[in-house]
């Protein structure tokens, strides 16, 4: 029987008018339980009009932002802090000003100078970790790329200097491409609202030159990959040619392994294919949600979204791998029904004209997997489902998403 999901019936945060970081976008947002507590903290993605960086002539900047917020009744309700940023980008528009030191306390580039979006917060080893979606610099208003007639924003931003640099930090600067960057998260100081300390940055995760790429998480454990233990990333590419396979397939999700976090944005790291567009509700966009949960000895549920066009919009599903002695894990079970998908009057499109229901959180609290969702991509939700009945109705799929028998 297909599972039975229940969603908040109102935004469970929402833009807030005045607020210089917030007031237009609050969106996409990644949960995680409290060890010491019933208490779940999420860091969302928000933004608004950068009034202070706007250009002559130009629309104003929209740097995006990282906010925080608790929930005490397991997720009903949200009490943010619209006071600060609990992560925001350092907006540093020369070329000396765009450095940063890592957690190994070395002067490296920052990745993260002009946004922070859609972030994923999971352990590693047992010590948790956040990966955000990046920008060198901000774009103007983003979404009216999808207006008809567009209105392209992306690179009003971006300083003349980068004209004459040359290697791959150039070349990102000058796509202002997505690089994604992984953070190590204390909760600990996170919860006391002591941002300055809670996040260090650790490295990129992957290469801009290469291709922009988003929704890269990685699975809590690492895996026996060529005879080594490797960390094992999902990433979504947006041009899959550079990456094995790749060549002759259109949307994609993809595998990275490396031994070290740095090695996966590097020339060493391994890639396979997991899973490309097989449905007509992923033809245009296929990539994974949030990071995997272990549900045996040798499986992980990965929830992943598909994306039609800008009129169907994004929609949600599940599939199953399970670990191979040796070798990337593969998928066993996808689910072919759209699973979650925007119904409620509060989540379907207003300015941004793609519907649009992406989850972005996933934990397990008891019986009940509990996800945190952007919707519309202007406001944030809340579901529930049994996690149990879910990963019984995803095993009811083979590989491809033929039903067959429940196991």
């Amino acid at each position: 029987m297909k599972p039975q999901f229940r969603y908040s019936p109102e935004p469970a945060l929402a833009p807030v008018e005045g607020c210089d970081w917030a007031s237009k976008m609050v969106l996409n947002p990644a949960i995680v339980k409290d060890p010491d507590s019933d208490a779940l903290h999420m860091l969302f993605r928000a933004t608004g009009p950068w009034p202070e960086k706007r250009r002559e002539g130009k629309l104003p900047p929209y740097p995006i932002f990282l906010g925080y917020a608790v929930s005490e009744d397991g997720g009903v309700s949200w009490e943010a802090d619209f006071s600060r940023p609990a992560l925001a980008p350092r907006l540093g528009f020369e070329d000396e000003d765009i450095w940063i030191r890592d957690v190994a306390g070395r002067r490296v580039r920052d990745y993260a100078n002009g946004c922070i979006e859609d972030p994923r917060i999971f352990p590693i080893e047992g010590e948790l970790y956040v990966s955000v979606a990046c920008r060198m610099f901000p774009p103007g208003p983003y979404w009216m790329a999808d207006q008809e007639p567009p209105v392209v924003t992306r690179y009003d931003y971006v300083p003349d200097w980068v004209e004459s640099g040359a290697g791959p930090f150039y070349d990102v600067c000058r796509s202002n491409d997505t690089v994604t960057v992984l953070y190590k998260l204390d909760l600990a100081k996170l919860k006391e609202r002591r941002y300055d300390e809670a996040f260090a940055y650790v490295c990129p995760l992957t290469d801009g030159s290469v291709s922009d790429n988003r929704d890269v998480f990685l699975f809590p454990e690492k895996m026996t990959i060529d005879g080594k233990p490797q960390y094992v990333a999902l990433h979504r590419p947006m041009n899959p040619r550079p990456f094995p396979g790749g060549e002759d397939i259109g949307p994609s999700m993809y595998m990275a392994a490396a031994e070290t976090l740095e090695g996966l944005a590097g020339p060493q790291a391994a890639h396979r294919l997991l899973a490309m567009s097989l449905f007509d509700w992923e033809a245009d966009r296929v990539g994974a949600s949030w990071a995997p949960l272990r549900i045996s000895d040798d499986e992980w549920l990965v929830s992943y979204h598909g994306k039609k066009d800008i009129r169907f919009g994004y929609t949600q599903s599940f599939l199953i791998v399970r670990e191979r002695e040796n070798d990337f894990p593969v998928v066993t079970h996808r689910c072919s029904d759209r699973l979650m998908y925007a119904q409620q009057d509060w989540e379907l499109p207003t300015d941004y004209p793609t519907p649009c229901l992406f989850t972005t959180g996933g934990i397990v609290v008891g019986e009940e997997l509990i996800m945190s969702y952007g919707a519309a991509d202007q406001k944030v939700g809340i579901s529930w489902v049994n996690f149990a009945e879910l990963v019984r109705y995803v095993r009811t799929f083979d590989a491809c998403g033929n039903r067959r028998e429940a196991e």
